[in-house]
């Protein structure tokens, strides 16, 4: 088994845990690390033992050494510096949102297929076990067809327009940020909808504070939710026709399901050792030995028709970066 060599762009919170997880998988090891700061990279290598330590992105993408770079910069970053990495040949494992918009997520996928290397936006929850759980479960139709989700995602962080969560020009607020999440457990489950409708409030400095949606398919509805001006459940309620699946707070991250039906109620748990990034990671791993370019779990078509559809909630609430 080839020990695939990682190098990480972008060093916040999220850069840490992915890292964190990094560590427990043997047959991967981070050699590289790069922030703007230099006192910031170093800091970063010493606690997750990389050797290197770069203050520019491009000389981490320059590095014979590294086989996979993770990018966890901000939002408004992730197209150029995916780019970047993939002119260097370097496997790309790009922090969700892939990027800002449509147009972005096209030129990556083009840039990848022209330089033939392997690129794949990190989503991570579409790899933990509790969440492939209730996707098979609910594919095979146990409590019959789902009628209606209801999944939110909600935090109340201080307001801070210094802070990468607020700053409109970088892609915060909570659509690009928490709601992708909603929107993501909608469209894996149910598809494409035929209609939305959804609706904001927002900040002073015109990033979104709250967004409702309501996603509308052929024999079902999925109510769907992201805000930073409250705490909420964090839940992926789906209710079919003889029963409930609830994924229970918080949807995204490693969690329990409830299956609630006629006769029963069952929670069943998934024992996690880790955050939850190493599942996406050996995932992308495996692709990498394989000589795969896109993965058949994270496809480019899905990555597509994510991004298609925060785009269009974007036009309907008026919101633009």
């Amino acid at each position: 088994m080839k020990k695939i060599k990682w190098g990480i762009i972008g060093l916040g919170k999220i850069a840490n845990k992915f890292a964190e997880d990094l560590a427990t998988i043997k047959d991967a090891e981070l050699v590289a690390v790069a922030s703007r700061n230099q006192e910031n990279a170093n800091e970063f290598a010493r606690k997750f033992n990389a050797k290197k330590a770069y203050n520019s992105y491009e000389d981490l993408t320059k590095d014979s050494e590294v086989d996979a770079i993770y990018i966890a910069t901000p939002h408004s970053f992730h197209a150029a510096h995916a780019i970047l990495c993939i002119q260097h040949k370097k496997a790309v494992l790009c922090e969700k949102p892939f990027a800002m918009n449509s147009v972005e997520v096209e030129e990556m996928i083009s840039v990848a297929r022209e330089n033939n290397v392997l690129l794949m936006e990190a989503l991570w929850t579409y790899f933990l076990p509790h969440y492939k759980f209730a996707l098979e479960f609910l594919q095979k139709e146990k409590l019959g067809k789902v009628t209606q989700l209801e999944a939110d995602f909600g935090f109340h962080p201080t307001y801070n327009e210094n802070s990468r969560v607020f700053k409109k020009e970088v892609g915060g607020g909570s659509l690009l940020d928490i709601g992708i999440y909603p929107i993501f457990a909608a469209l894996s489950t149910l598809g494409t909808p035929k209609k939305i409708n959804a609706n904001a409030t927002f900040f002073k400095n015109g990033a979104d504070a709250a967004c409702s949606m309501v996603f509308e398919y052929e024999n079902s509805k999925a109510l769907l939710k992201s805000t930073l001006l409250e705490e909420t459940k964090t839940e992926a309620i789906f209710t079919c026709e003889k029963g409930k699946l609830i994924i229970n707070s918080q949807f995204h991250a490693p969690s329990s399901v409830t299956i609630v039906s006629e006769e029963k109620e069952e929670t069943i748990h998934f024992h996690c050792e880790t955050n939850g990034y190493n599942f996406e990671t050996e995932h992308f791993n495996q692709l990498f030995r394989e000589g795969k370019k896109e993965s058949n779990i994270m496809t480019f078509e899905f990555s597509k028709k994510l991004m298609k559809t925060l785009d269009e909630v974007r036009k309907i609430i008026d919101l633009t970066y």
